[in-house]
């Protein structure tokens, strides 16, 4: 299977560096998917959460409050201001990850329809 590298950079540092199937990007303008071979654009992300397809066909969810992402056939390279990945070794680890995530998000101060969808991705996403 084809592949495209995803790497996730706040200004503290790499969060996510890794080859992935797929990704899914809350957009300013709404949602988008890139898969290889994704022709290049450089747009604004809105808060929201990134869905990462891996390898393995396994998901893992990031949670951004804004930032930049750069796509190329090959690359998707993102800049965001602030991002909490959501894993964690055991269930305890995984729910303090989502509530920094949801924290992260909710300072945003997005309408509460917004926030409503980003959470409940969010929740569903960590417990897959």
């Amino acid at each position: 299977m084809k592949s495209i590298h995803l790497e996730i950079v706040t200004p503290v540092g790499m969060i996510f560096s890794n080859d992935v199937l797929s990704v899914v990007l809350p957009g300013s303008e709404g949602e988008f998917g890139v898969l290889p071979g994704h022709a290049s654009l450089v747009t604004l992300l809105g808060a929201g959460v990134i869905d990462i397809q891996n390898q393995d066909d396994s998901h893992d969810m990031v949670a951004v409050d804004s930032g930049y992402v750069e796509v190329s056939e090959n690359k998707v390279e993102v800049l965001a201001e602030g991002a909490e990945l959501i894993s964690g070794a055991d269930d305890s680890a995984i729910a303090k990850s989502l509530e920094k995530a949801k924290a992260l998000i909710s300072k945003m101060g997005y309408d509460d329809n917004l926030l409503k969808v980003t959470m409940t991705k969010l929740e569903s996403g960590a417990h897959k």
